[in-house]
């Protein structure tokens, strides 16, 4: 059969070049289905897959079921018009390897968008999400898509179960009585249609109306449709201003915005394909020598336009190609992964919350659909990219009600991984204070795993604070605000919080600065939580930031409070220096940043280690203490560097006596010389997965 429409296409085409004024037809053709190719650039809206831990052998009769019914079922569905009704179920082979599959569209959605959105999820869940899974399904805002091996048409399935929910709560004691009537008449609407899909609206108030949809698969029967309905209201999050559950048989939604197509659907365009030609077309007048010039003039005109239509189109359908690519590629190698780390709700950048209801028990935090990552960064755009670090790069991203975040994306050639993203989700997701940094939430699909922070204005303190035009920003006022934020963060972590953390890379590049220039603690990713009584720790595999690490860490792997304690110091003093310890010794001839400020404090020259934009702002004596409280936490032997509770006290007051300072330990140093004498001069790597340069600011 598709040979044969080929040839009739052919035949008709060939007739039509044949006359010449009929190549105008083709114009008005191409540029009708040119209109198509605009529409359909618009990716539908990705919200959740699922595949099951099934997979078939390479060459199976059920794998060659699949890629036949496949091929057969977009073609099957546009002969049978089964796009305009919006649902579709067949099956292909014989048992055992028989193929099942079905996709339903949304009720209010034309024949065009369903089709499209029916090919983008065949094609991305079979091929790239799911590429060898018997059993699979995926969900967009415009449809879904499902097939298995064992026969569910006519079954009510609920497994696997998605809510959606915005994080805003609801006001107004009629709301929720408002909100059940809605659903119950579109319940009882939806149950008595072919269709088995219905929208309500309803007025809260004055200002505010409240929109309801519900759909069921249509090869449900009333009973099975009405009982899975039912469920999915009892799994809606009522107090909030938004929210939807996905089930595969059915699903509900309700807004406080429109967010589907009131009345009939629109009209469905003209088909692409051309109408069968007449057996005998008439035969075209004569033409005058005249009129044959005015023919070819028309001629040439029109396939100039054809020629610069045919050229659009094919720059259109590659730009599709591409998004579909960045949409979908390689997501497909984590996904048991992703399922083991059982991340249920949260929100969606303050406006959706993403919960996965398959019986785990939910640790509610916040999930990002990959989809909305990829419009909120433009598809990871280079204009978009705040800076990399060692988990990988950092992207700014504006979600679509405004709000603006910040997306580190693992890399894959990252020292960290899954694991550290996992740490840093499971800790950060426990603390709160305002001077750590905001976990919005993560996104782990695929062969991407991201985190999204509230995003930081002013970046990281190292891209302020190492740069001697942007360094101006930092007035001495504003440099102790920031160290008695940092110390106030790391007191909170080792004493205040419920656990007892140990950050372990503290550093100028994960001290972030928000709009008032507040310090945020950032990255979680190699922090170790500590036992009620337990002070100490012992780890051959030493992560960190060399110029920052402790030297019993850096040498022996013991870590504990006072491993932050000396990260602080050396922050402190780099920020009242302006220079950093892990390249001081270039400009001091192989002395340490710590070394060069104890030798300054011996000599009674101290304020030299001040950095000289500070000369009109800085406090002399302050400047003195804050120095002295430096040289006390970078000391040698653990024992004598004091607690973040002491430091914390010593910094506020200005009566305390210090305790006098013995001299600092100098190993770092000596590592850094041990990264300069790389042979490529690339920042290398050791064994112990430590970074040897400072990460670039975020």
């Amino acid at each position: 059969m598709v040979f044969y429409i080929r040839d009739q296409r052919k035949a008709w085409n060939e007739k039509l070049i044949n006359s010449p004024m009929n190549m105008i037809l083709i114009f008005l053709s191409l540029l009708s289905s040119l209109s198509f190719v605009v529409e359909a650039n618009s990716l539908p809206t990705y919200l959740y897959h699922d595949c099951l831990n099934t997979t078939f052998n390479n060459g199976s009769a059920y794998q060659t079921n699949l890629e036949l019914f496949l091929a057969d079922l977009a073609r099957q569905a546009y002969l049978d018009d089964k796009y305009s009704i919006g649902f579709y179920n067949a099956t292909k082979g014989n048992d055992p390897d028989k193929l099942y599959a079905l996709f339903l569209c949304r009720g209010d959605v034309n024949k065009e968008i369903c089709q499209f959105c029916v090919n983008v999820a065949t094609k991305n869940l079979t091929t790239d999400l799911c590429p060898s899974g018997e059993q699979s399904i995926i969900w967009y805002d415009e449809c879904l898509f499902r097939y298995s091996n064992q026969s569910f048409f006519s079954i009510m399935s609920l497994d696997p179960g998605i809510i959606l929910y915005n994080t805003q709560n609801i006001t107004g004691s009629m709301f929720g009585e408002k909100l059940v009537r809605l659903l119950m008449e579109a319940k009882a609407e939806a149950v008595n249609n072919s269709k088995m899909f219905a929208t309500r609206k309803v007025n809260l108030d004055d200002f505010h109306t409240l929109y309801g949809l519900v759909q069921c698969t249509p090869d449900l029967s009333k009973f099975a449709c009405n009982s899975c309905l039912e469920t999915a209201f009892a799994n809606l999050r009522t107090s909030q201003v938004g929210s939807r559950v996905l089930f595969p048989s059915c699903s509900v939604r309700y807004e406080l915005y429109s967010f589907y197509n009131e009345g009939e659907p629109p009209a469905p365009l003209p088909l692409l394909s051309p109408p069968p030609p007449p057996t005998q077309p008439p035969p075209p007048p004569p033409i005058s020598s005249k009129g044959r010039k005015k023919t070819w003039i028309a001629v040439g005109a029109t396939g100039s336009a054809i020629i610069v239509l045919l050229l659009g189109s094919s720059l259109l359908w590659r730009r599709h190609k591409r998004d579909k690519v960045c949409l979908v590629e390689e997501k497909s190698t984590n996904d048991h992964e992703v399922q083991l780390l059982h991340l249920g709700e949260g929100s969606i950048g303050g406006d959706y919350s993403y919960d996965i209801l398959q019986g785990h028990e939910s640790q509610e935090f916040p999930h990002f659909p990959l989809g909305i990552i990829l419009e909120a960064t433009q598809n990871f755009s280079d204009e978009n990219k705040l800076g990399e670090g060692g988990f990988g790069p950092v992207y700014k991203g504006i979600l679509v009600d405004g709000k603006e975040v910040a997306v580190k994306r693992l890399s894959r050639t990252s020292g960290q991984g899954l694991k550290e993203l996992k740490n840093e989700v499971t800790l950060i997701s426990k603390l709160q204070h305002k001077n750590l940094v905001r976990l919005l939430g993560c996104c782990l699909e695929g062969n991407e795993s991201m985190l999204i922070y509230e995003y930081m204005p002013n970046k990281s303190l190292d891209f302020l604070l190492f740069d001697s035009t942007k360094s101006l920003k930092l007035n001495w006022k504003r440099r102790i605000s920031i160290i008695n934020g940092i110390a106030r963060g790391l007191l909170y972590l080792h004493e205040d919080s419920r656990l007892k953390v140990i950050h372990r890379d503290l550093k100028t590049s994960n001290v972030l600065l928000d709009n008032e220039m507040n310090p945020r603690i950032s990255d979680f990713g190699m922090a170790r939580i500590f036992g009620g009584n337990q002070n100490e720790a012992n780890t051959k595999r030493v992560v960190g930031t060399y110029g920052y690490m402790a030297p019993e860490y850096a040498m022996e792997g013991l870590f504990s409070v006072k491993s932050d304690v000396f990260s602080f110091g050396v922050l402190l003093l780099e920020i009242l220096s302006g220079k950093k310890n892990s390249g001081f010794y270039l400009s001091e001839h192989g002395q340490s940043l710590l070394n060069y400020a104890w030798k300054l404090w011996c000599e009674g020259r101290a304020l030299e280690l001040m950095d000289p934009v500070l000369v009109h702002s800085c406090v002399p004596a302050e400047l003195l203490k804050y120095m002295h409280v430096g040289l006390l936490c970078v000391q040698e032997d653990p024992a004598d560097r004091p607690t973040m509770s002491s430091l914390v006290v010593m910094l506020a007051s200005d009566t305390i006596v210090l305790p006098k300072p013995t001299e600092p330990a100098f190993s770092v140093g000596r590592v850094v010389n041990l990264a300069q004498s790389s042979s490529d001069g690339k920042v290398a790597s050791s064994n112990n997965e430590v970074t040897l340069s400072s990460v670039s600011p975020r």
